[in-house]
């Protein structure tokens, strides 16, 4: 009679457990069949990204760095209008690429390296005009050659 017990016990273990392994084989399969047709898109980037990579320029614009050192730092508000076109203008360059059946990973790569590109442009050409802003013009140098050498003329 133990025997009978103990086989009851065990049929009845047995068919208790196979629903739960019957209906977790079934989630399994679910789940797989979802993550089968899942597609992982990482362009175009969230709002939130957008935002992150506006923040970083402002931040690398504004304050010190290996940047700022060779063409001098931006100050905040002109450095946040400046991220923010700089990374529009990236967005939609590599917006253009874009089709439907890549993955995103190429124009991710192209949108960072039009922001490099975009911001190492601005930067350098701020520069430039800073220098010619602090640098006398030819005219002026010019003009003042002229008055020197008629000064010489005239106490001559």
């Amino acid at each position: 009679m133990a025997e009978t017990e103990s086989t009851t016990a065990q049929d009845s273990a047995t068919a208790e457990t196979e629903p739960h392994q019957t209906q977790a084989q079934s989630q399994i399969d679910e789940t797989a069949a979802k993550l089968n047709n899942l597609t992982l898109r990482i362009w175009p980037p969230t709002q939130r990204t957008r935002d992150a990579v506006i923040n970083r320029l402002v931040e690398t614009l504004s304050s010190q760095s290996v940047l700022s050192k060779r063409y001098g730092t931006i100050p905040g508000d002109e450095a946040s209008s400046l991220a923010k076109s700089i990374e529009e203008e990236a967005f939609s360059v590599a917006g253009a690429a874009f089709s439907p059946d890549d993955d995103g990973i190429e124009i991710l790569q192209m949108y960072s390296k039009e922001i490099s590109k975009r911001m190492l442009d601005t930067v350098k050409s701020r520069a430039a005009t800073a220098a010619a802003a602090d640098a006398p013009s030819a005219t002026e140098a010019a003009n003042g050659e002229e008055v020197s050498s008629s000064s010489v003329k005239a106490e001559a």
